[in-house]
């Protein structure tokens, strides 16, 4: 690889012991900057791979650029094969069970007292305290964090559409092992690395807390808020379609009124201010109701684009595999699965250098490198 294709992370290498998201999340992402990611999956593969429903795509969203080795760390010689590899990387990545590790003897602790350099980063439900051996899902910590009472309307506490505590979890694991790596060149030491869903969701809602600490009170769930703008909310227009729009300054407001056609509300005194406005939101909400029923969305958003003012359609997740922007900036690219067939994937939302780290290769069938690595380690024994 050329010096400026050179990825930051080339050399660096993982052994990954995880399933389902938070630890593939940051295994994926060390993998995508360049570190060389062996995951050691159980015999017969990791169950992810064959998850239904809504958990269909986790496996190859979340393990791309990865090497597969089968590894058994029930059995006496999987645990010593394992900690054969893990003599050989520089980083550990785990999310099983609290104690799980523990039980295999694949433990920071254990494994450090051998190899004062590693870095060993462990994915868990809950940081050290009371809760840490408690089991937790994205959806537990979303209920516990304050997340889902934000999101739904009062009374009905709805969790996010999404993994967002399982991927943000494995997106701050990663920032942990950049620190630490940073550290290890420092002092030729490694350390262990903590991440867990219910620290990740209570730093979501970090700025809701900090709202009551400051004026007393508790704040309402965002359906039931009340907003600092006062156009700033989903209407429905022509042909029943829904679109976003925010004018979050008077300019904007005046802007919004002329696209519309309806100068004269910028014009009335109820409506000279933003806090103004704000104090009969309702009543102007109503009458930009009445007025946008009558615009088509696909000719409104360029006028609100040319006009500066921030719009946004409600996009369904398919609708954005043929996204113009993604395609354009290059944030999908093709991948080859592990039955050979191709899909679509989402890259890092991050640009190094003007270019987007991508697919290096395909998505790796189960134990597909097992021999190219444990091999290698077999040589070395014998030598």
């Amino acid at each position: 690889m050329s010096q400026e294709n050179r990825l930051p992370l080339e050399g660096v290498r993982v052994v990954e012991f995880t399933h389902m998201v938070m630890g593939p999340t940051c295994g994926m992402i060390l993998a995508d900057l360049g570190a060389e990611v062996i995951k050691v999956e159980p015999p017969g593969g990791d169950k992810t791979r064959k998850l239904p429903g809504l958990g269909i795509g986790f496996f190859r969203a979340f393990n791309r650029n990865k090497k597969s080795v089968v590894i058994d760390i029930n059995t006496d010689e999987g645990r010593e094969t394992a900690a054969d590899l893990i003599g050989e990387c520089d980083i550990v990545i785990e999310n099983f069970r609290p104690g799980l590790m523990a039980a295999c003897g694949l433990d920071y602790t254990t494994l450090s007292r051998q190899h004062p350099g590693l870095i060993y980063v462990s994915h868990k439900g809950f940081l050290p305290g009371p809760y840490e051996k408690r089991l937790a899902l994205d959806e537990v910590v979303q209920m516990m964090g304050g997340l889902s009472y934000m999101t739904g309307p009062v009374g009905r506490p709805l969790r996010a559409g999404t993994s967002v505590n399982d991927i943000m979890g494995g997106m701050f694991g990663a920032i942990g092992v950049l620190a630490a790596l940073r550290e290890r060149d420092a002092t030729g030491r490694g350390q262990e690395v903590q991440s867990a869903l219910f620290e990740n969701c209570v730093f979501l809602s970090s700025q809701h807390m900090q709202q009551y600490s400051m004026t007393g009170e508790a704040p309402p769930p965002m359906p039931a808020r009340v907003s600092a703008w006062s156009v700033y909310d989903v209407f429905t227009l022509a042909n029943d379609e829904q679109l976003f729009i925010g004018a979050v300054s008077d300019k904007q407001f005046i802007k919004l009124c002329d696209v519309l056609g309806c100068p004269e509300f910028a014009a009335e005194p109820q409506f000279a201010t933003n806090a103004e406005r704000v104090a009969v939101r309702p009543l102007l909400l109503e009458r930009f109701g009445a007025v946008l029923r009558h615009h088509d969305m696909q000719v409104l958003m360029p006028q609100l684009e040319a006009a500066g003012i921030p719009f946004a359609p409600i996009v369904r997740p398919e609708q954005l595999l043929d996204d113009p922007h993604l395609r354009a900036s290059g944030g999908i690219a093709p991948m080859e699965t592990d039955d050979g067939t191709v899909t679509d994937v989402v890259l890092l939302p991050i640009m190094l250098g003007g270019r987007r780290p991508g697919v290096r290769q395909a998505l790796a069938k189960v134990g597909e490198h097992t021999q190219q690595i444990l091999g290698r380690l077999t040589r070395k024994v014998a030598a």
